[in-house]
């Protein structure tokens, strides 16, 4: 008897493909999963980790990425031009890893992205030099560790709707994210939205909805 039930209506009833969280499995149930959603489906992975992925029977069938440790198993189609295209910005290269994550999850589901890298406030000049790029943007996935002041300040530049995603990167009092989380929690820049740390599916997700929504 199988342990688990995949959920291949996910894509009609809610528009969101199907993914796994391979945190917490075995390689042999991965294997399973695989090996059943190989006959029916396309998939996305999520948290699966490098030396997991080097002991499954079934990595000859996904394309893995190992900075996001995300892998896709099936075709992924070209971007759906009608979708609204989805802005991914980091606040440093540190934070890249949950940006990729987000950016897969968004080429998975077949929507356009831009995704501009290490322009925190640490140097704000870098910033400002694309605030002209992200203003055309409807949704904006912000991802920022140690204080989180990156969502905080796009939300008082641009119109676009801000997702932030708070990243556990960051020394000492910054507890692994939970004070950018709280950071975010507190902005003063009215209606940003924030995802659980370092949840850049998640945050790609509600993009994706909004998007199906505004289209």
């Amino acid at each position: 008897m199988k342990d688990f039930i995949l959920d291949y209506e996910r894509p009609a009833r809610i528009g969101l493909g199907e993914a796994i969280f391979c945190a917490g499995k075995t390689p042999a149930q991965i294997d399973a999963i695989i090996a059943d959603a190989e006959r029916r489906s396309s998939l996305l992975l999520t948290r699966l980790a490098p030396e997991v992925f080097a002991t499954l029977e079934t990595s000859h069938l996904l394309d893995y990425d190992p900075l996001s440790r995300t892998a896709f198993l099936g075709p992924v189609g070209t971007p759906d031009k009608a979708s609204l295209e989805i802005g991914i910005v980091t606040a440093g290269t540190s934070d890249l890893s949950v940006a990729r994550e987000a950016a897969r999850t968004l080429q998975f589901n077949r929507s356009p992205f831009t995704l501009i890298a290490d322009v925190g406030v640490a140097g704000l000049w870098r910033l400002l030099s694309r605030v002209e790029d992200l203003k055309r943007m409807k949704v904006i996935i912000a991802v920022a560790g140690m204080d989180a002041a990156l969502p905080t300040v796009l939300g008082g530049l641009v119109p676009g709707c801000i997702i932030a995603v708070p990243t556990s990167v960051g020394y000492g009092v910054a507890e692994g994210g939970h004070a950018a989380l709280n950071a975010i929690l507190s902005s003063c820049s009215p209606g940003i939205l924030t995802v659980n740390i370092d949840n850049g599916y998640g945050a790609a997700c509600a993009a994706l909805r909004i998007s199906h929504i505004a289209t």
